[in-house]
């Protein structure tokens, strides 16, 4: 495929279109930008050898406008000194000159057509190339957040995370069950002498409290004393 038909199939290409059928969207703008930057420096180095060739074919009319001035003054001599025969030849010469100088002035302007239509294409191309990069930012971040969602789903709909939460369930029954089993061996035991010293402890402060108690409610349901009149 030559230079100008990939430049014609990356200038006409919709983005957009080629993204939506990609199965890896990530990966197809990342080829298309490297084939954009390719082609965008065969385009500047075919652009620089037209440019080079200009100047080469320039250089090539301006001598062969030298030799036709040269020639024209030639025959202008050869008249003077009627010698006609000479100023024919000379002015032969000059005529020759004259359509090689006609025909590179074509080619000069068959160059000027082509830098311009470089200038168009490296224009055309390069809006396409900063359209494409912004594009593969924001679609290098949808892709790995998509990636991450898509991977967080799958964990929690798995079946070993249901499966490993069963099993942590099953040991925090195993664990209810022995310390039941612990409680129900100390039931229907009699208390050892330390026990029941503790209690008797117990019921010292117990009664205590109770005493206290009962004293505060028996000072507040007194009657208050009459006050006495006044004389």
């Amino acid at each position: 495929m030559s230079i100008f038909s990939r430049l014609s199939d990356i200038i006409n290409a919709n983005l957009n279109a080629l993204l939506e059928k990609a199965e890896d969207p990530e990966k197809i703008i990342r080829l298309m930008i490297q084939e954009m930057e390719d082609t965008l420096v065969e385009i500047r180095s075919a652009a620089a050898k037209c440019i080079a060739d200009k100047k080469e074919l320039r250089r090539r009319i301006d001598y062969l406008e030298k030799e036709q001035t040269e020639w024209a003054g030639r025959a202008e001599l050869a008249v003077r000194r009627e010698r006609e025969d000479l100023a024919r030849a000379a002015l032969s010469e000059k005529q020759a000159i004259s359509d090689q100088i006609e025909h590179l002035g074509a080619d000069l302007g068959l160059l000027d057509d082509q830098l311009e239509k470089f200038n168009q294409d490296i224009a055309k191309l390069q809006s396409k190339l900063s359209d494409a990069k912004n594009r593969q930012r924001s679609i290098v971040l949808r892709h790995q957040t998509a990636t991450t969602q898509l991977a967080a789903r799958k964990h929690i709909h798995d079946d070993s995370i249901d499966e490993m939460l069963f099993r942590f369930e099953n040991a925090e029954r195993k664990i209810d069950r022995i310390e039941s089993e612990g409680e129900v061996l100390g039931m229907g035991r009699r208390r050892n002498l330390a026990d029941e010293i503790a209690g008797l402890e117990d019921d010292d402060r117990v009664e205590a409290e109770l005493k206290d108690l009962k004293s505060q409610v028996g000072k507040s349901d007194k009657p208050s004393a009459p006050a006495k009149e006044k004389k």
